[in-house]
């Protein structure tokens, strides 16, 4: 893990830009990669904002801001990440678009660099299958807002070695995360437990049993949840829900993975929740 010094983040979007900031702001020279500059500057943007968010709460010096900011590095040639030590990947939570990552990258980087997916649901092991090096891939899965929550869900593939795992395992506490063993299966823990939840609220809604503030607020002062899980959906992205239960359904081959057709509507409607402006809720 010493040897790590330069770290490819390949997504610039919000899980991407998160995990860039918090690379960065460990002392990590960080490569951040998009398909175009205008994402890599939002992006930019964003974790400047960030930062100087922890600044003044005290939880950073003032002078680390720009010092981490000055740290990472945009492009949009993935021929750059040639220099990376180590990868992540934050791309789209689609089997297709990752695995054409995975072999862009198993050709441009380095032949001891690990590299790591962010995903929420997708094997692993078929990430890995993709690449000449299945064994230095593995599930690296970060959680929203990135700086801010602790958990870093560390993914085993079929064919992962160990020696992959302690490294990452290394790098998650490094980066002042608590990594959380799981094996490969579909939707791993957190999106095994947490889609089925926000499926069924949404069924919910749709079949006229309660609106979608009467769902939240039953789990916000009936079972203490910080936010009502229909809110959540709209936080991760009701698309990004969608594509977890289709993983899940497919993968595991049980019905009560099916999405709400109430959520496949609002993907059709463009209502993907805050990124869009509308949601359950409009923002």
């Amino acid at each position: 893990m010493s040897s790590i010094q330069t770290v490819a983040v390949v997504g610039a979007g919000t899980m991407g830009g998160g995990i860039a900031h918090v690379f960065a702001k460990s002392g990590f020279d960080v490569l951040l990669c998009d398909l175009e500059q205008v994402f890599l500057d939002k992006a930019v943007a964003k974790i400047r904002v960030n930062l100087g968010r922890e600044a003044a709460k005290g939880k950073i010096a003032a002078e680390d801001v720009e010092a981490a900011v000055a740290r990472i590095r945009t492009t949009t040639d993935r021929g750059q990440l040639a220099a990376a030590d180590f990868a992540v990947e934050a791309a789209s939570e689609r089997l297709e678009i990752k695995s054409e990552l995975f072999r862009a990258l198993d050709a441009i980087l380095p032949a001891g660099a690990i590299l790591a997916t962010n995903t929420s649901s997708i094997s692993i092991t078929k990430l890995a299958a993709q690449t000449k090096r299945p064994a230095q891939v593995i599930g690296m899965h970060f959680f929203n807002p990135v700086p801010v929550m602790a958990l870093v869900e560390i993914i085993r593939g079929l064919q992962t070695e160990q020696g992959t795992f302690e490294v990452v395992r290394g790098l998650a506490v490094r980066l002042g995360k608590t990594p959380i063993e799981v094996n490969d299966s579909p939707g791993f823990v957190s999106n095994r437990v947490l889609m089925p939840l926000i499926n069924e609220a949404a069924f919910t809604v749709m079949e006229g049993v309660a609106t979608a503030e009467a769902v939240d607020q039953v789990f916000q002062l009936g079972m203490a949840h910080p936010m009502g899980p229909l809110t959540l959906a709209d936080f991760i992205g009701i698309d990004v829900c969608v594509d977890i239960l289709r993983v899940m359904h497919n993968g595991l081959g049980d019905p009560k993975y099916r999405p709400c057709p109430l959520l496949v509507k609002m993907v059709d409607a463009g209502w993907l929740g805050r990124k869009s402006g509308r949601g359950f809720y409009s923002y």
